[in-house]
């Protein structure tokens, strides 16, 4: 049976990975065909740096997901915080609203986004689809992930410790950030590490609410392929790829790293 599991693991490993082995290897490709084969390239790589509306709506992209991603981190854990500290069923009501935009549909919000800020502006605020409305799309989208990621870590956290903190000689905010901070840290973290990735993939909610000059690369790539897709797509999802990949191999080598050391720890206290 031990042939049959792995059989079976390397087949859903090989239907994950195999279209992204392909884009790969396609962005090395002499010819714009994804059909044949014509030769080793890097000229997609380099044509890729002189694209300025790639460049751009990455920039953008890139940008947009900093600002919203620490915003909504900082916003999500100070909710999280006074969530934690509500009565038990004022805090079930409140988790259900922040599922709500967990489970809503994509497009939904969008489009509630959308109709939101045009009643922005027809009640007299000057507000332009563009950079601000996509930041505060992001915003909006991101904080029920911080919250749901930080929420497990204050109920792990022995609330002794703050007032142990207070009896000490600490203040309020020194306490709070000498003993909470870092007892949530690996929660705020996970929170900001999924903003960032959720709001750099966001392509229907940010397709609503964007303008024609601040685009996010989703966005551009959908246009392209109304036409064609270039080549120098290829090579841009090919760095991503690797950009992404080698974090996380840095993450779980610290992690094991971590861990190791604990162990040996562990063992010469033993």
């Amino acid at each position: 049976m031990k042939w049959l599991t792995k059989s079976y693991v390397g087949l859903v490993m090989a239907f994950l990975y195999a279209p992204i082995l392909v884009l790969i290897v396609f962005s090395f490709n002499q010819s714009k065909s994804r059909g044949a084969w014509t030769g080793f390239t890097l000229g997609w790589y380099q044509k890729l740096f002189t694209n300025e509306v790639i460049l751009n709506s990455l920039m953008n992209t890139l940008i947009i997901a900093v600002v919203s991603s620490v915003i909504a981190t900082v916003l999500g854990t100070l909710a999280a915080i006074g969530i934690v500290n509500m009565k038990r069923w004022t805090r079930l009501v409140v988790m259900n609203i922040t599922y709500m935009p967990v489970v809503n549909p994509e497009i939904v919000t969008g489009v509630s986004l959308m109709l939101l800020f045009v009643w922005i502006r027809t009640a007299g605020v000057q507000i332009e689809f563009g950079f601000m409305t996509l930041i505060l799309a992001h915003i909006t989208f991101n904080v029920p992930y911080v919250i749901l990621n930080v929420m497990p870590k204050l109920r792990q956290m022995d609330r002794f410790v703050y007032e142990a903190a207070l009896d000490l000689g600490c203040s309020p905010i020194q306490a709070f950030f000498k003993v909470v901070i870092p007892e949530i840290l690996p929660g705020i973290l996970s929170g900001f590490l999924m903003s960032f990735t959720y709001s750099l993939d966001d392509f229907i909610i940010s397709y609503f609410v964007s303008g024609a000059t601040s685009q996010t690369l989703p966005i551009t790539i959908f246009s392209m392929t109304r036409r064609k897709v270039s080549p120098e797509i290829n090579a841009l999802s090919t760095i991503i790829f690797v950009v992404v990949l080698s974090v996380l191999l840095l993450v779980n080598l610290n992690d094991s790293r971590k861990e190791h050391e604990n162990r040996m720890k562990a063992r010469a206290r033993a």
